[in-house]
Formats: C-alpha cells, structure tokens, sequence
C-alpha cells in the first residue's frame, strides 16, 4: 500500500487525493499529522480563525495519527507522533511512502525509518531556486537536505524551478518525474462561468465603476507578499494619466499590513471596517479624483466565495517575493479565465506565466516594472482561451497518472 504523510488536511491537495481515490488504480492511505484548518483554528498570519468551507476528507481513506497533545504548526519539533514509526509503516503494510515536504521532524523520521525497513520514498515539497541563501546556516542546511534526499526513491516535481531546486544537490533525471501543481481547474471553471452573468452586480456590490480596470490581490497581507507593490504601482499609472482606464484595487484576505494598505488607499468599499467605507460613490462625476487607488476590501473570502473575486476583476497580481515557491492562487485565477501578472520571485512564474505572456512577469519589488506590466495587461490582455489552454496542462490527471504508473513499476 502506498501511505501519503502530510501535516494537516489542505484544501489544494484533498481534490488530489479524491481523484487518486476515484481513478482506482493505487491502493493508497493519506496520512494527517493534524486536523489543522477542518475546525476552525487560528491563522497567525491571517490574524484570525477559520475552517475551510469545503469538504477537505471526503471521498478518499485516511486516518489521523495519533500525536501528542498541545502539538504545534509553527515548529519543526512541534508535531510529535504517539507510535513508533516502524510499527505504524509495518502495520500498515506500506510499501511506499509519499511524503509532503520536509517542514516537520516527523517528515524526516518517517522518510529515514522507511528507508531502513526497504520502503521506496517519494517527497513532493514546493521549494525552488529562486531564493539566494547564504552563510553558515545555509551550509548547513544544504549539508542535512543532502542526507535526507539521498534516501528518497523519487522526487515528484511540481514545476521547473523545483526540479532545478533538486538537480543543485545532484539528484538525478532519472529520480525526477512531473506532477504539475495544480487546483481543481474544473470546479473553478465552473463556479467562475456560473457567475459570470454576475459581474456587474458584483462589482457594484463592491463599489467598484462599471469602466474601471480591476486588479485583484488574493492573499494575506504580509510583508513577503509585498501587497504594498501593487499600491504604489497603482499610483504611478494614476501620476501618468495616459488615458488609461481608472485602476480599481480589489484586496481580498486579511493580515498584519490591512492597516497600512487601507491608509494608502482611498477606500470605497470595506467588509472588515463597514462603518468606515464610502458608500455610493460616483466616479465619473467625481470634479476631484483621489491621488491614492480606488480600492476595496473583501475581507477573507472561501473556496466557495473566491470565484466572486475572479469574475470582478480583470487581472491578478502576485507581487512575492522568494518566499513565494509556487502561488497557487494564479492557477485558480488562470482557470476563471482571469490574466494574471506575477513576480519572478514567484515559483508559479516560469511554467504558467512565461508562456503566455512573458510582459507579464516582473523583477520582485521593481514598483516601475509592475506599473508597466499593469499597463502592458490593460492595453494587451491575453484572451481567455489562450489562458484555458495553457492551464488545461496543469492537471490534476497528471499526477494521477504519474503516480499510477510509478506505483505500478514498483509494485513488489
């Protein structure tokens, strides 16, 4: 049997599993070291607490394994399980083991116990090369990794960035293999068609004009997603008064930088601050436009409240910096149809941006370069079958696929 460890149940991976479930062709179990995010826990980078409005455990088997109390997201000692690893992969009659990522010790001591007992070990981790790193801690960290990949069988590559990530410690091709990450393209295609009579009213709903240009920042409002870019660029298209359509900001999440970004803003609309908001607004007829963005703040939205965004807007941008290592916010908003604008710092840029729309991917923290990018997207947006058939490629199925006939091969 194939036993998949990961931390906590994860609203981009259960579609995974499910599909894995129903292709029927790998005998498998998902692993939960928690149940973080299935009751409502608190986020501390969103600064507040939440559930997940979706299903994250049905349809497909898993268990949770029994840890210690008091255990703790935060550290990498902070999980520890009650059973000995040995008994749990033996008892369980495991043959292979997937792991996600290395952030917890129990990742390691899994993968290392594995190994002892003759069981393949497949690691899927969302780290790239995109983020420079030096110094003594920085040897060392190279030096640990480079014993913990020495003992897995197969690496499952989420994009070209991770692959390269890989091949720095000399793993080779042959160990490699590609699982494209994805979202359910499907379900928000689906949601965004469904509401695409919608938009106007929703839009409105959010004070935002009928012909203004909206751009979406879909996240948390923290420093490595560098939110405060897209404000000052958006000042820098408004100073430039080119005959451009009105910039309209639609923020959607919560965080510790919502004070700063709203006092750079000329707030319209405000779910988090209603008392605060200008309501009824109206744009054209303004005599004295402000010199700060239009923008509006959702607040955070679900999975079943996210496409709303999508369908509003006109563009996405995700201004990360490093500490981006993929961004899969760009997959649900490319498969709503919507063109997205994206950091080079951003895992996600070479493989789905790039290939699209090379204008649209910008150096990390160059405000001017994000300006012009903005402008490039307003003036030449990429059609959204363009966009369809490029995510089309970015498919659960390949996965499945990949991993069906990865099991098959090493089946005893």
């Amino acid at each position: 049997m194939l036993a998949i460890l990961t931390s906590h149940p994860i609203q981009y991976q259960a579609p995974l599993w499910r599909a894995l479930a129903k292709d029927g062709r790998v005998p498998f179990e998902v692993w939960f070291l928690t149940d973080h995010a299935v009751k409502p826990s608190h986020d501390r980078e969103f600064g507040k607490q939440f559930a997940w409005d979706r299903d994250l455990l049905e349809g497909y088997p898993h268990r949770f394994l029994p840890v210690r109390p008091g255990w703790r997201m935060d550290r990498f000692r902070g999980i520890r399980v009650v059973q000995p690893w040995a008994k749990l992969l033996k008892e369980g009659e495991v043959t292979q083991l997937w792991v996600e990522g290395w952030r917890f010790w129990e990742n390691w001591a899994a993968i290392f116990e594995a190994r002892r007992l003759g069981v393949e070990v497949w690691m899927r981790g969302e780290t790239n090369d995109l983020r420079r790193r030096g110094g003594a801690k920085e040897i060392v960290r190279r030096c640990l990794l480079a014993q913990l990949f020495s003992r897995v069988s197969r690496f499952l590559c989420i994009g070209s960035a991770n692959r390269r990530f890989y091949r720095s410690f000399g793993v080779g091709n042959d160990r490699l293999l590609s699982t494209p990450y994805c979202v359910e393209n499907g379900w928000f295609a689906g949601q965004a068609e469904n509401l695409r009579n919608r938009r106007s009213e929703i839009r409105r709903g959010w004070g935002i004009d009928d012909d203004a240009f909206c751009v979406v920042f879909c996240g948390k409002f923290i420093s490595k997603k560098r939110p405060m870019d897209l404000v000052e660029a958006a000042k820098l298209l408004i100073g430039k008064n080119s005959g451009l359509p009105k910039v309209h900001l639609l923020f959607v999440g919560s965080g510790i930088l919502g004070d700063s970004l709203r006092s750079a803003c000329h707030v319209v609309f405000d779910a988090e601050n209603p008392s605060s908001q200008h309501t009824n607004i109206n744009f054209r007829d303004s005599t004295e436009p402000s010199p700060l963005p239009t923008s509006t703040f959702t607040g955070f939205l679900n999975q079943g409240e996210i496409s709303r965004a999508y369908v509003a807007a006109d563009c996405l941008v995700l201004p990360s910096d490093a500490g981006e290592t993929w961004g899969l916010v760009v997959n649900e908003a490319m498969a709503a149809g919507l063109p997205c604008v994206v950091s080079n710092q951003c895992g996600c840029a070479e493989d789905l941006i790039s290939a699209v729309s090379p204008t649209a991917v910008y150096p990390a923290g160059n405000v001017a370069a994000l300006a012009t990018a903005l402008e490039d997207a307003i003036t030449c947006p990429v059609e959204s079958s363009v966009l369809s058939r490029h995510i089309a490629g970015f498919d659960i199925s390949r996965t499945v696929d990949t991993v069906a006939a990865l099991a098959e091969k090493v089946a005893p």
